[in-house]
């Protein structure tokens, strides 16, 4: 049989784009390119990603046009549009007076510090960690704590030296799936995370995060002594060694030291000319 144009080589479906076609293989692969830079979890989809970062930063975009009301998602937002409206979608065998409380039965633990609601409570119980702090995860060899044990045991792994994620092509192992999922890149050449001002693309969500910068000039690093800004945590860090006197980087050949690499670097080149 001849295969379809943009058709899943693990089942028999097929699409428009191949765009779609990569976002869909990833249900089949388990593949999760895009990585929170805040936490450990990582996402099938850029638009995923999109919405979990709102709960580190409360932003909750979607505002109703009836009451004041906002939330973090397009979807939370017309299920309580539905008890302006009067609007019910759902058929059910059950009689309720709104469609938000049949939205709470199919989700009934509901968080009572954001709007998110949960089908176990289990998953509750963890999402709630994010705002209390609560960390019941704790390494019994150093004195670190996680909210989830998944993070645990992954910090585990920097102990044991435990590097499950094997690739395939050469003989490099990980302790974590994301940077076997990062370095197979390395390979196959994908650069998904794409700048939408230029034409440059990247391997990594970091990456992109650090180049977008240079055409928004922005500068989150802010020195804490002086009133000087950087727009990568690096060049924070070698500038600050200019107030602390540190200099990490010795030379092995005489006894000059330096507060940067690349410094190190140049001076080593005055010994090979002689």
């Amino acid at each position: 049989m001849e295969k379809k144009l943009n058709q899943c080589d693990f089942c028999d479906k097929s699409f428009s784009k191949s765009t779609n076609l990569t976002t869909h293989r990833r249900t089949h692969t388990g593949e999760k390119p895009y990585a929170c830079d805040v936490c450990e979890k990582s996402f099938s989809e850029s638009s995923q990603l999109t919405k979990h970062k709102r709960t580190h930063t409360g932003e909750k975009p979607y505002a109703c046009d009836v009451c004041e009301k906002s939330f973090s998602t397009s979807s939370n937002l017309t299920i309580h549009r539905r008890m302006h409206t009067g609007e019910k979608p759902f058929p059910c065998d059950y009689r309720f007076d709104d469609t938000s409380t049949h939205a709470h039965w199919r989700k009934p633990f509901t968080c009572d510090v954001c709007d998110k609601s949960f089908s176990k409570s289990g998953n509750l119980i963890a999402h709630r960690r994010m705002h209390t702090g609560e960390k019941p995860y704790a390494c019994d060899v150093c004195e670190k704590s996680f909210t989830e044990s998944g993070s645990l045991t992954k910090h585990r792994r920097t102990h044991t030296g435990e590097k499950p994620y094997a690739c395939d092509v050469c003989e490099k192992s990980f302790s974590r799936s994301t940077d076997l999922t990062i370095h197979r890149r390395m390979h196959t050449g994908e650069k998904p995370y794409a700048c939408d001002v230029c034409e440059k693309s990247f391997s990594e969500s970091g990456s992109l995060t650090k180049h977008r910068r240079t055409h928004t000039g922005e500068k989150p690093y802010a020195c804490d002594v002086c009133d000087k800004s950087f727009s990568r945590c690096t060049d924070l860090t070698i500038h600050r060694r200019m107030h602390t006197g540190e200099k990490p980087y010795a030379c092995d050949v005489c006894d000059k030291s330096f507060s940067a690499s690349s410094n190190l670097t140049r001076h080593k080149r005055t010994h090979m000319a002689h």
